[in-house]
């Protein structure tokens, strides 16, 4: 009998990706902003070929992924070690299509919109749902992973699509997208979009948003930027990630609450 009724209560999960909250967003920008200059970073002062510094910054990500899908639970080091590596990965994808392979910036774009698009309805079609409250299963983290990496290239792309292409320049292109972010929260709070939908929106607007952050601080400033190299800016925002996840992991402001399997978790985060 006591087996029988352990067999009908709800199991209790470890989400594997932290809460939603202004830290989130904080390091995500951050983070975003980071893969933008160390990108540039590598390729630029080091001198290293958009290939090789992928190829080098990539086996670095798959030995962190490695340790984050081992893990049982959220680390937020471990995660967001990830996070800054990946936005790395997706922004060298993307600048050796253009700049190596010649593809034009809106095809570009339009191909990872495609990729991320084509991601998130497998992912549904397996799962029934893309909240990031559920990523409790390996196979859901593998379509969060790769859904995180197509987000960054698509926001490269979008990035300098819109700084460069378009001609508006990086300090428009950072007022432009921060003010789509903030429509997307006004449509989620006051006019009903719903959680899941609002959260991918602004994570995918938060990597363009970055990246011209990243290219308004280091790019020269006849090309107008403020010419602060992408040394000083890649360090200063590494550093600020660095101290905001110490913080983080001894407060554990950002673990997730445990949920149980069958409830619905989407409307949990109140940020989102």
């Amino acid at each position: 009998m006591n087996q029988l009724h352990a067999a009908r209560e709800p199991r209790v999960l470890l989400n594997k990706v932290p809460q939603i909250t202004v830290f989130f967003w904080l390091i995500k920008v951050l983070a975003t902003t980071v893969g933008e200059t160390f990108a540039d970073f590598l390729t630029g002062t080091v001198g290293l070929t958009l290939v090789t510094a992928a190829l080098a910054v990539g086996a670095l990500l798959v030995v962190v992924l490695v340790l984050q899908f081992r893990a049982t639970r959220y680390v937020a080091p471990v995660y967001w070690v990830a996070v800054v590596l990946i936005s790395v990965v997706g922004t060298l994808i993307t600048d050796h299509l253009v700049d190596d392979l010649g593809v034009p910036l809106w095809l570009t774009t339009a191909v990872f919109a495609v990729a991320l698009a084509v991601t998130f309805a497998v992912w549904f079609r397996f799962e029934r749902t893309l909240s990031i409250h559920t990523i409790t299963t390996t196979r859901r983290e593998a379509f969060y992973w790769l859904a995180i990496l197509f987000t960054f290239a698509l926001g490269t792309a979008a990035g300098d699509l819109v700084a460069e292409a378009l001609g508006l320049g990086y300090a428009l292109s950072v007022v432009l997208f921060a003010a789509a972010i903030g429509l997307v929260w006004l449509a989620h709070a006051r006019f009903g979009l719903g959680a899941v939908t609002a959260f991918w929106a602004a994570y995918i607007l938060t990597r363009p948003l970055g990246a011209s952050i990243g290219d308004l601080l280091s790019s020269p400033r006849d090309e107008g930027g403020l010419g602060l190299g992408t040394t000083v800016t890649s360090l200063v925002f590494l550093a600020a990630i660095a101290a905001t996840v110490a913080y983080l992991t001894v407060t554990r402001r950002d673990v997730e609450v445990a949920v149980l399997e069958g409830e619905a978790p989407d409307e949990v985060a109140a940020g989102v």
